[in-house]
């Protein structure tokens, strides 16, 4: 069977098991020749091969609705629906998604890069079905690591309040990017091992004191443990107590097994959960023995021995955030870090290592994160959260209630600020400085290299005012020396890079080294720009900002951030509320729109943001100017 000629996955119903079986083996080689070239998610694809077979096989796609949770495991999907033949463009400039993504096929229902929405979706499609009076099946395929997200867990009980028809298939591999953690992994864990009378005992007991409330249902499971031992080894009771009926444990690479639950479900009235196990990087060794999260998505690697391909060079801003982090920790036994599921990515597992008992991962909870931080800044911590821009997002209502009302002093480090590339419009980090900006009490900072970051790093620490935020890209600084003692960066201060008199460029972080060269050029036709490292994005450096609108030269403001409500927008404001209506005031940033995926410097010359067009915007503030071509 060629892969690259299947159109649909019609043709699964009229397949055999030993043609099931071979197709299993050819969509993991296929997997795993791609994903060797290309980079993507190659663990979690391999652990549901079988899942997703059986899945396409029993259910009629797409007028039955498959809902992938997070998405990084929807390639077999993909295969099924007909998209083999575009897997050498995966992740790349205008090729095939990483993520579900519904204009790329029919059977996409649903578009998710984050977390824990699956469920939810699910119920609005349910309900959706039942008022229109269809008879599609609704079915949820959702990680053991996202159902400990809030989302879902409020989902859950909606739905089992609700008594809707739905499956819901539980992928249990133990381990989302990290290793799972909190009180419902652990009764998964027993569900899986099926323990002895008096351990089951211990563990339901320590499940019951952990969990939330979720009302009448865990009251009941309470008063049970306290009268009948019997009840507590029924397995799944935790989601039976949640209106649902339970098939499992269920082995997720047999098919016998696979077939027989999932046809049970669909024979089933109301909630169902499948609890399927699976083996993560199924296949491959070096996938299926990854401790560390490493094969979970990756760059290119060599096939056969499974080395990861990695270029020499500088270290990457999230190590030089967790080396100086652990610096200061040595001496400042206040400084606590958290995390959200992301210890590799934000490399606080290096910190962890060092400081065990002030390294917390929360699990998949950002909005828990945000305010246990600020519960600890309440008691004189130092709390840092070191989160993903995209993944702040989530815990927004908690960054405005409950720590910048409060004025509490937390610091988030916001990894991956910009454009992240081939993870796509649901990972672009280019959004959080205008959702922070305008929340009183916070501070954002941005350095320009690794060396002004250890000293923001440090300097974000020294600050016991309220909130701060520094945010820095993903990848490599730059190489540049690395100062030994730190220093103190004045909050509300900016750096004139480049003086110039014509025109003053204001940009941060990532972009400066774009607008140095734009500024070189412009130069050779005797127009001079200054270039300013605006570093704090908020507060702005009044007293620089003063001196420009005394000029009253053209400014242009550039940022890998949304030109809505973003650094261009504020320092509008300011010239706004000075009265300086005169000026002239141009920006550059991210337009209006999603991002798709792609590598930066392809995205930057689709969105506009290049040398070339930063020389023609100056030109074109001043044109009065005598230039020399």
């Amino acid at each position: 069977m060629n892969l690259e000629t299947i159109k649909d996955p019609k043709f699964l119903k009229n397949c055999s098991r030993n043609d099931l079986e071979t197709l299993a083996t050819k969509i993991r080689q296929f997997l795993i020749e791609k994903l060797s070239v290309t980079g993507g998610h190659l663990g979690p694809n391999l652990g549901v091969v079988e899942l997703t077979i059986a899945l396409h096989t029993l259910y009629d796609s797409p007028k039955d609705k498959l809902i992938w949770d997070v998405g990084h495991q929807a390639y077999v999907h993909k295969i099924l629906t007909g998209r083999a033949n575009q897997f050498d463009t995966l992740r790349q400039y205008k090729g095939l998604c990483g993520f579900p993504k519904r204009s790329e096929s029919e059977h996409d229902v649903w578009e998710t890069g984050h977390s824990s929405t699956s469920l939810s979706a699910a119920m609005g499609m349910a309900v959706a079905r039942d008022l229109k009076q269809t008879d599609e099946e609704i079915v949820a395929i959702i990680g053991d690591g996202a159902l400990t997200g809030g989302m879902a867990l409020e989902a859950l009980n909606h739905i089992g309040h609700e008594k809707t028809n739905i499956t819901i298939i539980l992928n249990d591999n133990e381990m989302s990017i990290a290793p799972n953690v909190g009180a419902l992994h652990s009764i998964l864990g027993r569900l899986r091992t099926a323990g002895k009378y008096q351990k089951v005992k211990e563990d339901v007991e320590y499940l019951l004191k952990k969990i939330p409330a979720f009302g009448g249902r865990i009251a009941t499971v309470a008063e049970r443990v306290k009268d009948s031992l019997k009840y507590l080894l029924v397995s799944g009771m935790f989601f039976e107590e949640m209106g649902f009926t339970y098939f499992g444990p269920v082995d997720g690479h047999d098919y016998d097994d696979l077939f027989a639950n999932i046809q049970y479900a669909k024979d089933t009235n109301g909630p169902v959960l499948v609890h399927v196990m699976t083996k993560k990087g199924k296949g491959y060794a070096p996938a299926e023995n990854d401790a560390k999260g490493t094969w979970h998505g990756l760059g290119p690697y060599k096939m056969e021995s499974g080395e990861v391909i990695k270029k020499p060079g500088p270290p990457s801003y999230s190590s030089v955030f967790s080396n100086t982090l652990i610096r200061l920790a040595e001496k400042d036994k206040r400084i606590v870090a958290l995390t959200a599921a992301m210890p590799g990515g934000t490399k606080l597992d290096q910190f962890g290592e060092k400081f065990p008992d002030r390294m917390f991962d929360v699990g998949i909870a950002e909005q828990h994160a945000t305010t246990m931080a600020g519960g600890l800044a309440a008691q004189g911590m130092k709390p840092v959260f070191a989160v993903y821009s995209t993944f702040l997002q989530r815990g927004y209502d908690q960054l405005v209630h409950d720590v910048c009302r409060q004025n509490l002093n937390v610091f988030f480090a916001i990894d991956r600020a910009g454009l992240v590339g081939a993870d796509g419009e649901t990972h672009q980090g280019v959004f959080d400085i205008a959702y922070l900006r305008h929340l009183p009490n916070m501070k954002i900072l941005m350095p320009k290299d690794e060396n002004e970051l250890q000293h923001m790093i440090y300097t974000a620490i020294q600050y016991d005012d309220g909130p701060i935020a520094v945010r820095y890209p993903r990848g490599n600084g730059y190489g540049i020396p690395m100062d030994e003692e730190f220093q103190e960066i004045e909050i509300g201060s900016w750096e004139v890079e480049k003086e110039g008199s014509d025109a003053t460029i204001l940009t941060f972080g990532t972009l400066l080294p774009m607008a140095m060269e734009a500024a070189r050029t412009l130069e050779k036709s005797s127009i001079h720009v200054r270039v300013v490292n605006a570093r704090s994005v908020k507060p702005l450096d009044e007293e620089m900002m003063a001196m420009f609108m005394q000029e009253n030269k053209p400014i242009l403001t550039l940022e890998e951030a949304s030109l809505m409500g973003s650094f261009g927008s504020a320092i509008l404001e300011h010239i706004h509320d000075q009265g300086a209506h005169h000026m002239v005031v141009e920006r550059m940033g991210i337009p209006d729109r999603y991002i798709e995926h792609g590598s930066v410097p392809e995205l930057y010359e689709e969105i506009g943001l290049t040398t070339e067009n930063i020389v023609a915007t100056i030109r074109s503030l001043i044109p009065g100017k005598k230039q020399r071509a």
